[in-house]
């Protein structure tokens, strides 16, 4: 005998057509197969009786003649009359012309785009599920673009191609290199997150590179060439005499190309005076002799 179909669908007696409705598509959303290949089995059957309790409770007459006592839970009738043939509860009911939605409808809303289109409108064809995957790479790497191969845990390889200009955990997305899809649906993607490693001397300001410069105190005094690296390799960069610590000099062109914007940044090398760690006699000597001929304020608050 067949349960209570409003037990079956966990509503009340006094529920509207409309709660009864929604019921039914959470449970018919929640024992879909492919989510619980676990317990198929189970899912399935529970499945069936949920179809059989809306296609009684879910028609506004059939619902009416069950209140009544007219037809049983099965949806067949107490008095001696039977029920047309077809339309069995495992095939589920039909829709019928007042309805706003069918099974497509349901599985339309779990699965939407993940649909495969291998199957067009089958509910049980599922794209396949988007894989995650992590990749180190040097600082220049990632600001010059690389060719790069991550080893799989199933001894195979994905061969990557590192944009330029890419960013410390931005995902590159790989079509169709994800788990493969169900019945014939098409795979999924792979999700490549880049971890960009820290340079020694080199930092990223948006497009621009940062690099502190080390110059001798004649070098300040004087004015000098110097060289200095880039991420394109080494420069010349001119001092011109008194350059103070903490002055910065452009370098343009010299930045990271970002390929979204198609801008070029540039970068910006900040000096810094280092003394000897030991200061001669005679450069002791010059600078004292200097102090006492002439007044100089640097600027101090």
């Amino acid at each position: 005998m067949a349960d209570d179909p409003y037990t079956v669908l966990g509503v009340p007696r006094a529920a509207t057509d409309e709660e009864i409705r929604r019921a039914y598509r959470k449970l018919a959303k929640e024992l879909h197969p492919d989510l619980n290949p676990s317990n198929r089995a189970a899912a399935e059957e529970r499945f069936k009786k949920v179809s059989a309790a809306y296609d009684v409770i879910g028609d506004p007459e059939k619902r009416k003649q069950y209140d009544r006592g007219e037809i049983d839970a099965g949806g067949e009738p107490r008095r001696g009359f039977r029920r047309p043939p077809g339309g069995g509860p495992f095939e589920g009911r039909g829709p019928r012309p007042d309805d706003d939605f069918s099974f497509g409808d349901i599985f339309s809303d779990l699965f939407g785009s993940m649909r495969g289109r291998g199957e067009p409108g089958s509910p049980f064809g599922m794209r396949g599920r988007d894989l995650r995957y992590s990749l180190e790479v040097d600082f220049l790497e990632a600001a010059q673009g690389a060719k790069k191969r991550v080893t799989l845990p199933d001894s195979g390889a994905l061969d990557i191609t590192v944009p330029q200009g890419v960013v410390d955990g931005q995902v590159l997305r790989l079509k169709g290199r994800g788990a493969p899809g169900r019945r014939g649906a098409e795979p999924g993607d792979a999700l490549v997150e880049i971890k960009v490693r820290t340079h020694p001397y080199f930092k990223r300001v948006d497009d621009d590179i940062a690099l502190d410069l080390p110059i001798t105190i004649d070098e300040a005094v004087l004015g000098a060439k110097v060289e200095v690296p880039t991420i394109a390799g080494r420069v010349q960069l001119t001092l011109p005499k008194a350059t103070s610590s903490g002055r910065i000099f452009r370098l343009k062109g010299r930045g990271v190309h970002n390929t979204t914007t198609g801008r070029t940044g540039d970068q910006l090398v900040t000096v810094h005076i280092v003394l000897p760690e030991a200061i001669d006699d005679e450069l002791s000597y010059f600078l004292s002799e200097w102090r006492q001929k002439h007044t100089y304020d640097p600027g101090r608050p």
